[in-house]
């Protein structure tokens, strides 16, 4: 009989210390988020500016409406080498002689509370039409595509400062001005996520077991489109953020003297051509705080993606 070849013996046993453990789909997703350089980058960026505007009261020893003092106006930032400048405004004085730093501190709170706040009436409003014209079809769908295009044919600057130059403008009106107008994009990308999610089996078996439509919808439905949902809720929030920069800046949004980084630069604008810093500086702080969340949303749309999850 001739001998057993050496390709067909019996397989070795591995040693448990020698096997190679399968990462748990935690370890694999964290992998990813430490990764990606948008996550990383826009997460340190936007905590930095939240904690900032979180803990503005003690950051620094001014107010940023009542300590005025024309004397001291229009100081130059620490990068200028001019007498003029005073260790005690690092970033300089405004027109009124208020400290700029302060002002800049303050403002971001009024940028991250518009931001936020439309992002969350222009989801609730925008998921709500988008979910029920993806699950239920037919009219519904019918009604909700008539009332996304009726909205799309809106130019979203020109309602606003419309509806703020009729009623008045504060701070809320232009949070809830906004939060009516930017949902679009949350109903249409529900409504097409929506629509891809309810003919999966996981769906059908949920209606087979007799399950109500609204477990339905809560329990199968959004936990599978939520990632993109937090996608466009960072996009909606910058273009919150921005809208309000252009209605300060027009004249429209907060009002002074609010330290709005839209109303910083529209009340700098007049010196553009001589102390360019005040509209920089508010402009730089709006130009990282709009990178720093289009980065994170960039991030959780690619580690989230279905090829990225393997």
């Amino acid at each position: 009989m001739a001998p057993q070849d050496a390709t067909t013996a019996a397989p070795e046993t591995l040693s448990p210390a020698a096997a190679i453990l399968e990462p748990s789909p935690f370890a694999k997703m964290r992998r990813r988020i430490f990764g990606h350089y948008g996550i990383m980058i826009g997460g340190v960026v936007l905590i930095a500016i939240f904690l900032v505007a979180a803990f503005a009261p003690f950051l620094t020893p001014y107010h940023p409406i009542l300590d005025q003092d024309l004397a001291n106006a229009l100081k130059p930032p620490f990068w200028h080498d001019s007498p003029k400048y005073d260790p005690a405004h690092p970033l300089g004085t405004d027109l009124q002689g208020r400290d700029y730093l302060t002002r800049l501190i303050h403002g971001s709170r009024i940028s991250l509370l518009i931001g936020f706040s439309a992002m969350l009436i222009s989801g609730v409003i925008g998921t709500t039409l988008g979910v029920a014209a993806g699950y239920f079809g037919g009219r519904v769908d019918m009604v909700v595509n008539f009332i996304i295009t009726t909205r799309l044919s809106m130019p979203v600057v020109l309602v606003a400062l419309a509806v703020v130059s009729l009623i008045g403008s504060s701070l809320w009106i232009v949070i809830w001005v906004l939060g009516l107008l930017i949902w679009d994009r949350f109903a249409v990308v529900m409504r097409s996520t929506t629509m891809q999610v309810r003919n999966l089996d996981y769906v059908a078996a949920a209606q087979a077991c007799g399950c109500s439509t609204f477990r339905i919808i809560m329990a199968e439905i959004l936990p599978n489109v939520v990632n993109h949902l937090i996608v466009v809720a960072t996009l909606e929030m910058a273009h919150a953020i921005l809208l309000e920069a252009a209605l300060s800046f027009l004249g429209l949004g907060v009002q002074p003297p609010a330290p709005s980084w839209g109303l910083m630069i529209s009340e700098a604008k007049g010196m553009m051509f001589f102390d360019a810093w005040l509209i920089g500086i508010p402009g730089a702080a709006l130009f990282a705080l709009i990178l720093a969340i289009n980065l994170l949303g960039d991030g959780v749309r690619d580690v989230t993606a279905p090829e990225n999850r393997n």
